[in-house]
Protein backbone atom coordinates (compact mmCIF):
# COMPACT_ATOMS: atom_id res chain seq x y z
CA UNK A 1 0.00 0.00 0.00
CA UNK A 2 1.41 3.12 -1.05
CA UNK A 3 2.19 6.10 1.39
CA UNK A 4 -0.52 8.22 0.15
CA UNK A 5 -3.18 5.60 0.88
CA UNK A 6 -1.73 4.92 4.77
CA UNK A 7 -1.64 8.52 5.17
CA UNK A 8 -4.80 9.68 3.65
CA UNK A 9 -7.74 11.35 6.54
CA UNK A 10 -10.16 10.66 4.22
CA UNK A 11 -11.62 6.98 2.76
CA UNK A 12 -13.54 6.83 0.22
CA UNK A 13 -15.64 3.79 -0.35
CA UNK A 14 -17.09 3.26 -3.83
CA UNK A 15 -15.25 3.55 -6.91
CA UNK A 16 -18.38 4.02 -8.99
CA UNK A 17 -19.22 7.41 -10.88
CA UNK A 18 -20.26 8.87 -7.72
CA UNK A 19 -17.57 7.87 -5.40
CA UNK A 20 -14.49 8.75 -8.32
CA UNK A 21 -16.32 12.42 -8.66
CA UNK A 22 -16.22 13.01 -4.62
CA UNK A 23 -12.83 11.10 -4.45
CA UNK A 24 -11.14 13.14 -7.05
CA UNK A 25 -12.92 16.41 -5.96
CA UNK A 26 -11.55 15.88 -2.39
CA UNK A 27 -7.89 15.49 -3.37
CA UNK A 28 -7.96 18.00 -6.20
CA UNK A 29 -8.36 20.45 -2.59
CA UNK A 30 -5.03 19.51 -1.91
CA UNK A 31 -5.94 16.49 0.87
CA UNK A 32 -4.43 13.16 0.19
CA UNK A 33 -7.75 10.48 -0.83
CA UNK A 34 -7.84 7.18 -1.25
CA UNK A 35 -10.78 5.30 -2.60
CA UNK A 36 -11.81 1.66 -2.08
CA UNK A 37 -13.04 -0.65 -5.08
CA UNK A 38 -13.49 -3.87 -5.52
CA UNK A 39 -11.58 -4.29 -8.70
CA UNK A 40 -7.98 -4.96 -8.64
CA UNK A 41 -7.64 -3.63 -11.87
CA UNK A 42 -9.22 -0.94 -11.16
CA UNK A 43 -7.00 0.32 -8.61
CA UNK A 44 -3.98 -0.60 -10.27
CA UNK A 45 -4.83 1.62 -12.97
CA UNK A 46 -5.73 4.66 -10.48
CA UNK A 47 -2.40 4.28 -8.76
CA UNK A 48 -0.36 3.89 -11.47
CA UNK A 49 -2.19 6.18 -14.48
CA UNK A 50 -4.55 8.31 -12.67
CA UNK A 51 -7.31 7.07 -14.29
CA UNK A 52 -10.66 5.44 -13.69
CA UNK A 53 -10.81 2.81 -16.37
CA UNK A 54 -14.54 1.94 -16.24
CA UNK A 55 -16.01 5.13 -14.28
CA UNK A 56 -15.45 8.59 -15.56
CA UNK A 57 -12.54 7.22 -17.74
CA UNK A 58 -11.47 10.69 -19.77
CA UNK A 59 -10.58 12.01 -16.24
CA UNK A 60 -7.03 12.79 -15.62
CA UNK A 61 -7.18 11.80 -11.71
CA UNK A 62 -5.33 13.62 -8.83
CA UNK A 63 -2.12 12.31 -8.08
CA UNK A 64 -3.28 12.98 -4.47
CA UNK A 65 -5.96 10.06 -4.90
CA UNK A 66 -5.13 6.47 -4.63
CA UNK A 67 -7.24 3.85 -4.69
CA UNK A 68 -7.18 -0.11 -2.49
CA UNK A 69 -8.97 -3.42 -2.70
CA UNK A 70 -8.88 -4.04 1.18
CA UNK A 71 -9.63 -2.41 3.72
CA UNK A 72 -6.72 -2.52 6.56
CA UNK A 73 -6.55 -1.61 9.89
CA UNK A 74 -4.17 1.38 9.11
CA UNK A 75 -6.22 2.99 6.75
CA UNK A 76 -9.50 2.85 8.71
CA UNK A 77 -7.71 4.01 11.82
CA UNK A 78 -6.54 7.42 9.27
CA UNK A 79 -9.75 8.19 8.45
CA UNK A 80 -10.95 10.94 10.28
CA UNK A 81 -13.81 11.04 7.08
CA UNK A 82 -15.30 7.99 5.74
CA UNK A 83 -17.76 8.64 2.36
CA UNK A 84 -19.98 5.97 1.43
CA UNK A 85 -21.05 6.12 -1.96
CA UNK A 86 -21.70 2.07 -2.93
CA UNK A 87 -25.25 0.71 -3.95
CA UNK A 88 -27.73 0.82 -0.71
CA UNK A 89 -28.20 -2.91 -1.42
CA UNK A 90 -24.40 -3.69 -0.39
CA UNK A 91 -24.40 -0.53 2.12
CA UNK A 92 -24.94 -3.16 5.21
CA UNK A 93 -22.82 -6.06 4.03
CA UNK A 94 -19.30 -3.46 3.62
CA UNK A 95 -20.28 -1.28 6.43
CA UNK A 96 -20.41 -5.25 8.76
CA UNK A 97 -16.69 -5.16 7.72
CA UNK A 98 -16.06 -1.96 9.09
CA UNK A 99 -17.51 -2.37 12.68
CA UNK A 100 -15.31 -2.54 15.72
CA UNK A 101 -12.71 -0.64 13.33
CA UNK A 102 -13.12 2.61 13.29
CA UNK A 103 -11.69 5.41 15.36
CA UNK A 104 -14.63 6.67 17.62
CA UNK A 105 -14.62 10.13 16.15
CA UNK A 106 -14.75 9.22 12.47
CA UNK A 107 -17.31 11.34 10.71
CA UNK A 108 -19.16 9.70 7.85
CA UNK A 109 -20.76 11.06 4.68
CA UNK A 110 -22.93 9.28 3.09
CA UNK A 111 -24.14 10.07 -0.32
CA UNK A 112 -25.92 6.82 -0.81
CA UNK A 113 -29.35 7.04 -2.47
CA UNK A 114 -32.10 4.43 -1.95
CA UNK A 115 -33.71 1.84 0.52
CA UNK A 116 -32.65 -1.82 1.21
CA UNK A 117 -35.32 -4.01 -0.15
CA UNK A 118 -35.62 -7.08 2.65
CA UNK A 119 -35.63 -3.78 5.90
CA UNK A 120 -37.12 -0.82 3.95
CA UNK A 121 -33.79 1.08 5.53
CA UNK A 122 -32.50 4.36 4.48
CA UNK A 123 -28.86 4.05 4.76
CA UNK A 124 -28.69 6.24 7.85
CA UNK A 125 -30.75 3.66 10.09
CA UNK A 126 -28.53 0.92 8.49
CA UNK A 127 -25.63 3.23 9.88
CA UNK A 128 -27.19 3.33 12.78
CA UNK A 129 -27.95 -0.18 13.13
CA UNK A 130 -24.50 -1.65 12.37
CA UNK A 131 -22.39 0.67 13.79
CA UNK A 132 -23.79 2.13 16.01
CA UNK A 133 -25.51 5.06 17.53
CA UNK A 134 -22.27 7.07 17.84
CA UNK A 135 -21.51 6.62 14.29
CA UNK A 136 -25.35 7.46 13.59
CA UNK A 137 -25.15 11.04 14.89
CA UNK A 138 -22.00 11.98 13.18
CA UNK A 139 -23.35 11.19 10.11
CA UNK A 140 -23.66 14.16 7.69
CA UNK A 141 -26.14 13.07 4.20
CA UNK A 142 -24.73 14.70 1.01
CA UNK A 143 -27.26 15.05 -2.02
CA UNK A 144 -28.39 17.35 -4.59
CA UNK A 145 -28.39 17.71 -8.40
CA UNK A 146 -24.82 16.60 -8.72
CA UNK A 147 -23.99 14.61 -11.85
CA UNK A 148 -20.90 12.93 -11.45
CA UNK A 149 -19.16 13.88 -14.74
CA UNK A 150 -20.46 17.67 -14.17
CA UNK A 151 -18.74 17.55 -10.54
CA UNK A 152 -15.07 15.68 -11.74
CA UNK A 153 -15.10 18.51 -14.47
CA UNK A 154 -15.44 21.43 -12.19
CA UNK A 155 -19.05 22.19 -13.18
CA UNK A 156 -20.90 24.51 -11.24
CA UNK A 157 -22.78 22.70 -9.15
CA UNK A 158 -24.53 23.38 -5.64
CA UNK A 159 -25.69 20.54 -3.03
CA UNK A 160 -27.18 20.14 0.68
CA UNK A 161 -25.63 18.18 3.29
CA UNK A 162 -27.68 17.30 6.30
CA UNK A 163 -27.27 16.55 10.20
CA UNK A 164 -28.60 16.62 13.13
CA UNK A 165 -25.13 17.44 14.76
CA UNK A 166 -24.14 21.12 13.79
CA UNK A 167 -21.03 20.98 14.12
CA UNK A 168 -20.61 17.82 12.01
CA UNK A 169 -22.70 19.18 9.63
CA UNK A 170 -20.04 22.62 9.09
CA UNK A 171 -16.90 20.29 9.01
CA UNK A 172 -18.60 18.67 6.22
CA UNK A 173 -19.87 21.64 4.47
CA UNK A 174 -16.11 22.92 4.79
CA UNK A 175 -14.49 19.90 3.68
CA UNK A 176 -16.57 19.41 0.32
CA UNK A 177 -17.23 23.74 -0.41
CA UNK A 178 -15.63 25.34 -3.03
CA UNK A 179 -16.74 28.00 -5.63
CA UNK A 180 -17.75 25.07 -8.29
CA UNK A 181 -18.77 22.83 -5.50
CA UNK A 182 -21.24 24.83 -3.30
CA UNK A 183 -22.67 23.15 -0.31
CA UNK A 184 -25.21 24.18 1.63
CA UNK A 185 -26.47 23.00 5.12
CA UNK A 186 -29.63 21.91 6.94
CA UNK A 187 -30.98 19.69 10.15
CA UNK A 188 -32.80 17.46 8.22
CA UNK A 189 -31.16 13.96 7.37
CA UNK A 190 -34.71 12.40 7.15
CA UNK A 191 -35.62 14.51 4.15
CA UNK A 192 -32.81 14.23 2.26
CA UNK A 193 -32.59 10.86 2.14
CA UNK A 194 -35.86 10.33 1.40
CA UNK A 195 -35.95 12.70 -1.55
CA UNK A 196 -32.49 11.52 -3.11
CA UNK A 197 -34.17 8.05 -2.78
CA UNK A 198 -37.31 8.11 -3.86
CA UNK A 199 -36.29 11.00 -6.74
CA UNK A 200 -35.14 7.73 -8.58
CA UNK A 201 -38.31 6.00 -8.92
CA UNK A 202 -39.97 9.03 -10.08
CA UNK A 203 -37.37 9.58 -12.59
CA UNK A 204 -38.09 6.58 -14.23
CA UNK A 205 -41.84 7.44 -15.09
CA UNK A 206 -40.38 10.61 -16.15
CA UNK A 207 -38.31 8.65 -18.69
CA UNK A 208 -40.94 6.40 -19.57
CA UNK A 209 -43.13 9.30 -20.30
CA UNK A 210 -40.23 10.99 -22.76
CA UNK A 211 -39.83 7.10 -23.96
CA UNK A 212 -43.83 7.25 -25.11
CA UNK A 213 -43.68 10.63 -27.04
CA UNK A 214 -45.24 12.43 -24.16
CA UNK A 215 -45.12 16.62 -24.46
CA UNK A 216 -43.74 19.32 -21.80
CA UNK A 217 -47.12 19.67 -20.33
CA UNK A 218 -47.17 16.14 -19.23
CA UNK A 219 -43.91 15.98 -18.24
CA UNK A 220 -43.79 18.90 -15.77
CA UNK A 221 -47.27 17.28 -14.45
CA UNK A 222 -45.51 14.31 -13.65
CA UNK A 223 -42.83 15.56 -12.14
CA UNK A 224 -44.92 18.04 -9.70
CA UNK A 225 -47.08 15.40 -8.84
CA UNK A 226 -43.66 13.14 -8.52
CA UNK A 227 -42.98 15.57 -5.89
CA UNK A 228 -46.16 16.12 -4.16
CA UNK A 229 -45.73 11.89 -3.13
CA UNK A 230 -42.15 11.81 -2.14
CA UNK A 231 -43.21 14.88 -0.06
CA UNK A 232 -46.29 13.28 0.93
CA UNK A 233 -44.13 10.31 1.69
CA UNK A 234 -41.79 11.89 3.65
CA UNK A 235 -43.61 14.19 6.10
CA UNK A 236 -45.29 10.38 7.36
CA UNK A 237 -41.71 9.38 7.99
CA UNK A 238 -40.60 12.52 9.97
CA UNK A 239 -39.18 14.83 7.19
CA UNK A 240 -39.36 18.81 7.16
CA UNK A 241 -41.38 19.97 4.22
CA UNK A 242 -39.70 22.45 3.30
CA UNK A 243 -36.55 20.03 2.51
CA UNK A 244 -38.36 19.14 -0.34
CA UNK A 245 -38.55 22.75 -1.65
CA UNK A 246 -34.25 22.92 -1.86
CA UNK A 247 -31.17 21.19 -3.73
CA UNK A 248 -32.26 17.49 -2.58
CA UNK A 249 -35.41 17.90 -3.11
CA UNK A 250 -37.19 19.68 -6.48
CA UNK A 251 -33.55 20.49 -7.47
CA UNK A 252 -32.16 16.92 -7.79
CA UNK A 253 -35.94 15.83 -8.94
CA UNK A 254 -35.40 18.12 -11.61
CA UNK A 255 -32.43 17.26 -12.92
CA UNK A 256 -32.61 13.80 -12.64
CA UNK A 257 -36.22 13.71 -14.15
CA UNK A 258 -35.54 15.94 -17.26
CA UNK A 259 -32.04 14.52 -18.52
CA UNK A 260 -30.44 11.94 -20.38
CA UNK A 261 -27.33 11.74 -18.32
CA UNK A 262 -29.61 10.43 -15.80
CA UNK A 263 -29.17 6.21 -15.27
CA UNK A 264 -32.87 6.49 -14.34
CA UNK A 265 -34.53 8.42 -16.22
CA UNK A 266 -33.04 6.50 -19.17
CA UNK A 267 -34.18 3.26 -18.47
CA UNK A 268 -37.62 4.27 -18.20
CA UNK A 269 -37.44 6.23 -21.63
CA UNK A 270 -35.50 2.26 -23.05
CA UNK A 271 -39.24 1.06 -21.36
CA UNK A 272 -41.35 3.51 -22.73
CA UNK A 273 -39.30 2.96 -26.49
CA UNK A 274 -40.68 -0.88 -25.90
CA UNK A 275 -37.23 -2.64 -24.65
CA UNK A 276 -37.54 -5.47 -21.78
CA UNK A 277 -35.98 -4.36 -18.45
CA UNK A 278 -33.55 -6.99 -18.05
CA UNK A 279 -32.31 -5.94 -21.83
CA UNK A 280 -31.93 -2.44 -20.35
CA UNK A 281 -30.18 -3.10 -17.28
CA UNK A 282 -27.58 -5.83 -18.92
CA UNK A 283 -26.67 -2.90 -21.06
CA UNK A 284 -27.01 -0.22 -18.83
CA UNK A 285 -23.28 -0.39 -17.66
CA UNK A 286 -23.76 1.17 -14.51
CA UNK A 287 -26.52 0.70 -11.21
CA UNK A 288 -29.52 2.17 -11.69
CA UNK A 289 -30.92 2.63 -7.93
CA UNK A 290 -34.63 3.60 -9.31
CA UNK A 291 -35.26 0.59 -10.31
CA UNK A 292 -34.54 -1.63 -6.98
CA UNK A 293 -35.69 1.32 -4.88
CA UNK A 294 -39.47 1.46 -6.78
CA UNK A 295 -40.14 -2.02 -5.01
CA UNK A 296 -38.90 -1.06 -1.49
CA UNK A 297 -40.59 2.73 -1.86
CA UNK A 298 -44.00 0.65 -3.38
CA UNK A 299 -43.83 -1.62 -0.04
CA UNK A 300 -43.29 1.44 2.21
CA UNK A 301 -46.00 3.28 1.01
CA UNK A 302 -48.32 0.29 1.58
CA UNK A 303 -47.24 -0.43 4.82
CA UNK A 304 -47.66 3.79 5.73
CA UNK A 305 -50.94 3.58 4.08
CA UNK A 306 -49.61 6.42 1.83
CA UNK A 307 -51.25 7.72 -1.94
CA UNK A 308 -48.53 7.47 -4.04
CA UNK A 309 -49.88 6.68 -7.66
CA UNK A 310 -46.84 7.29 -9.66
CA UNK A 311 -44.41 5.09 -7.10
CA UNK A 312 -47.33 2.08 -7.58
CA UNK A 313 -47.30 2.92 -11.62
CA UNK A 314 -43.71 2.37 -11.55
CA UNK A 315 -43.54 -0.80 -9.35
CA UNK A 316 -46.21 -2.07 -11.41
CA UNK A 317 -44.43 -1.74 -14.78
CA UNK A 318 -41.12 -3.57 -13.41
CA UNK A 319 -42.18 -5.78 -11.10
CA UNK A 320 -46.20 -7.18 -11.87
CA UNK A 321 -46.30 -7.28 -15.67
CA UNK A 322 -47.89 -4.73 -15.66
CA UNK A 323 -48.26 -2.69 -19.55
CA UNK A 324 -46.71 1.36 -19.54
CA UNK A 325 -49.75 1.95 -21.96
CA UNK A 326 -52.39 0.27 -19.69
CA UNK A 327 -50.25 2.12 -16.75
CA UNK A 328 -50.47 5.24 -17.85
CA UNK A 329 -54.11 4.68 -18.67
CA UNK A 330 -54.67 4.25 -14.86
CA UNK A 331 -52.96 7.37 -13.96
CA UNK A 332 -55.11 9.13 -16.15
CA UNK A 333 -58.06 8.10 -15.35
CA UNK A 334 -57.71 8.44 -11.41
CA UNK A 335 -60.67 10.28 -9.37
CA UNK A 336 -60.10 13.72 -9.16
CA UNK A 337 -58.21 15.61 -6.11
CA UNK A 338 -57.08 18.31 -4.09
CA UNK A 339 -53.47 19.37 -4.96
CA UNK A 340 -52.28 19.70 -1.92
CA UNK A 341 -52.47 16.66 0.58
CA UNK A 342 -49.71 16.51 3.58
CA UNK A 343 -50.40 14.17 6.01
CA UNK A 344 -51.16 15.25 10.07
CA UNK A 345 -49.91 11.99 11.26
CA UNK A 346 -46.95 11.88 13.15
CA UNK A 347 -43.81 9.71 12.03
CA UNK A 348 -43.37 6.48 12.50
CA UNK A 349 -40.34 4.66 13.90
Amino acid sequence: MSNITTAAKITVLGSGNFGTCLAHHLAQKGTPVVMWGRSQAMAESINQKHRNPRYLSHIDLSPLLSATTELSDDLLRNAEYLVLAIPTQSLRQVLQTLKGRLRPDTIIVCAVKGIENDTLCFPYNIIQQVLGENFATRTAILSGPSFAIEVAEQRPTAVSVGCMDRDVCTKVQELFHTAYFRVYTLDDPIGLEVAGALKNVIAVAAGAAAGLGMQQNARAALLTRGLAEITRLGAMLGAQPLTFMGLGGVGDLFLTCTSEKSRNFTVGYRLGKGEKLDDVLNTLGSVAEGVWTARAAYAMSQKLGADTPIISAVHGVLFQGKTISETLYGLLNRDMKAEVQLPTSKPHG
